[in-house]
């Protein structure tokens, strides 16, 4: 299998495995508008197998960071101009989001009530990091 260099675009690395098409959809990605080469399960030396998301001709300012530090915390972003690699970007869980996950309870304001966009805010419990709605403090399943 042959995957050509990217000259000008974004590659997201580090992926966990399977999961590059939930990334895209969460990063509002259209794979029918976009081209996109996909590398699925290959080897990892540092997490034993991954994905790689390579998008050509995006802007980096259109990767969300926030939104990828929630799917993907591990990944690396590198931003390719002229076939080169000119920075590295490494996503970090964010404090807030909004707009990207829905809350799962059924009596949540933001479920029942339209024109709400819903919030989370990161909290630890236990030593693990998770996102409890704004309106009800339900925790975020995603």
């Amino acid at each position: 299998m042959e995957v050509t260099s990217l000259q000008n675009g974004i590659i997201i690395d580090h992926v966990p495995a399977g999961t590059a098409l939930k990334v895209l959809e969460y990063l509002n990605v259209d794979p029918a508008r976009t081209k996109i080469a996909l590398i699925m399960n290959t080897d990892s030396k540092r997490l034993g197998t991954k994905d790689i998301i390579k998008i050509e001709g995006m802007a980096d300012d259109r990767i969300d960071l926030d939104v990828l530090g929630l799917v993907a915390r591990q990944a690396t972003v590198g931003i390719v101009r002229d076939g080169r690699i000119v920075r590295k970007l490494t996503p970090t869980l964010p404090q807030h989001v909004e707009g990207v996950i829905r809350c799962p309870n059924p009596r949540c304001v933001t479920s029942t009530e339209r024109d709400i966009r819903q919030g989370f805010h990161l909290v630890t419990v236990g030593g693990r990091p998770e996102y409890r709605c704004d309106y009800c403090d339900e925790e975020a399943k995603f």
